[in-house]
């Protein structure tokens, strides 16, 4: 029998050396999600209002009751664990306990925007073993409500960054995909406050959208917005191989260099 934390492969593991999936897919219905072909599901199945994956709290337990991992756990790569979801997230909560009671550092990535803070004070608890994310995309609400039609709004999940980080909750926000740059870079200037750490790529192989951007001036652009700010910084590998030029230093391409 597998295990519900795995090793991510390929791409996701840029994001984390481990990770656990809670839910059966995504509501958020985002038009380049790779969730529906990557599970072999249809988009009307996996878009549909997901369920929490079956007895997934008692193998959690029974796995750490095991073997506890030192190192940080996404939540997760399948759907969003504060997305809507027959159980009103109720299993993210739980995990989250389980996890906490056995000193599991955690990193959670959201399109939900401020959904997320119903547990605030459970990822406080965790103190510097938690980092809470959000996926960045666009700066305005036509273009968000086209392409990711029933995620949290820009300013949305903005604001939850903001209220996460005032209360001493370490916070970074994935720019990926780009589909739009000058609007990533919007709002990688208008979070400059509060998120902590900046994990940037790019669009990859979507109707050929990606062939027509600049990559390698938005990567500079990129740099030149973050590093005067001093911010901790991820750039993406595909991002790398699409602007070789620009010059990057260690702790900018190293992926669990910013882990908790």
């Amino acid at each position: 029998m597998s295990n519900v934390i795995y090793e991510p492969r390929g791409k996701a593991r840029e994001y984390s050396p481990l990770a656990l999936n809670l839910y059966t897919g995504c509501a958020h219905g985002c038009r380049y999600c790779y969730g529906p072909s990557c599970l072999q599901k249809g988009k009307d199945v996996y878009f549909a209002v997901p369920e929490p994956r079956k007895n997934i709290i008692e193998s959690l337990k029974r796995e750490l009751a095991q073997k506890r991992p030192t190192c940080q756990v996404m939540l997760s790569f399948v759907g969003d664990v504060y997305g809507e979801a027959t159980d009103d997230n109720d299993v993210t909560r739980q995990a989250l306990e389980v996890l906490l009671e056995n000193r599991v550092p955690v990193a959670v990535l959201t399109k939900a925007g401020k959904r997320c803070l119903r547990d605030i004070e459970l990822f406080k608890a965790f103190g510097e073993y938690i980092q809470i994310g959000a996926s960045l995309t666009f700066d305005n609400d036509t273009d968000s409500l086209d392409w990711e039609p029933r995620a949290a709004l820009p300013a949305d999940r903005l604001f939850a960054l903001e209220e996460l980080q005032r209360a001493g909750v370490k916070t970074f926000a994935s720019f990926e995909p780009v589909i739009k740059p000058y609007q990533s870079l919007r709002m990688m200037e208008q979070g400059l406050g509060f998120i902590d750490v900046y994990k940037v790529g790019k669009l990859n192989n979507y109707m050929g959208f990606d062939k027509g951007i600049d990559w390698t001036a938005f990567l500079q652009n990129t740099l030149d917005i973050l590093r005067p700010a001093g911010k901790q910084i991820y750039i993406k590998h595909d991002l790398r191989l699409a602007a070789p030029s620009i010059r990057l230093y260690g702790n900018e391409v190293l992926p669990d260099e910013h882990n908790v």
